[in-house]
């Protein structure tokens, strides 16, 4: 013992990660938001197919036993203003709450942010094959299954006619990407932050899960395979370390070994 206090070593994690050109950022963001829109708009077209597959998904989920839509569906027709809200948080809360979960971690996790903004784009970029590959009509659109869309007929709706909707493609149902773009913000959200109450973020994909089913937008099987493909990306796109800002939070100081054994001796 020489009395001297060494100085801390530089962990990895507690290095400031810079924060990314703003300008780049915004383009890259937007881009994202445009390929969603756009991307499958050009998978537009195949009607025929997409009520076959989505015959073929309604009878998997019943010989594999998953509840029905229904079930769900009901829930929320036992009044008015409940499938309201759930037609409200559809249409409402899906691109806000993203946008908003990434300006967030732009701001006060950098390192996150692009993390996030890496998995949310390979997501989009893999569902966006789907459509092409495999299109599907929603549950609203196939007959014989009790289910209704609470959405043309509650309000409110974001799409119009199929036929004269040119906003969107209606047969692109797999994946959800509203389930899985929700699910990416609770665990970004987790992993950016160290509070206790951090769990309840995944209220939201829960929250969306029982939406999308229940007004009929979404079979089960479309948040399964979103989740999959979820999963398959943040196992190639490991999250970052926790920095100094997230994790050093509530940690005090300890006085170096030498110091307290010269106290101690006094």
């Amino acid at each position: 013992m020489n009395g001297r206090t060494e100085p801390d070593e530089a962990e990895p994690d507690a290095i400031a990660t810079a924060r990314p050109p703003l300008l780049r950022e915004f383009l890259l963001v937007a881009g994202l938001f445009l390929v969603y829109k756009l991307g499958r708009q050009l998978a537009d077209g195949h009607t025929a197919d997409a009520f076959h597959n989505a015959r073929r998904v309604w009878d998997l989920e019943r010989a594999v036993h998953l509840p029905r839509e229904t079930g769900v569906q009901s829930a929320l027709l036992h009044g008015d203003t409940l499938v309201h809200l759930a037609n409200t948080y559809y249409a409402t809360v899906h691109f806000p709450a993203t946008l908003a979960f990434l300006v967030w971690l732009y701001v006060r996790r950098p390192a996150h942010y692009v993390w996030a903004r890496r998995v949310l784009a390979a997501v989009t970029g893999a569902a966006l094959v789907l459509p092409f590959t495999f299109p599907l009509a929603p549950p609203r659109m196939l007959t014989g299954t009790g289910l209704v869309d609470t959405a043309r007929m509650y309000g409110p709706s974001v799409y119009g006619p199929p036929s004269s909707d040119h906003l969107s493609n209606q047969f692109a149902a797999m994946p959800s990407l509203h389930f899985g773009w929700a699910l990416m913000l609770a665990i970004g959200l987790i992993a950016a932050t160290r509070s206790p109450w951090r769990w309840l973020w995944l209220l939201h994909p829960l929250i969306t899960l029982l939406v999308i089913v229940g007004t009929a937008n979404h079979y089960w099987i479309d948040a399964i395979v979103a989740t999959a493909m979820l999963g398959a990306t943040l196992a190639v796109i490991p999250s970052p370390h926790r920095t100094s800002t997230t994790a050093g939070r509530g940690t005090r100081r300890l006085a170096p070994k030498e110091t307290v054994l010269v106290g101690a001796g006094r």
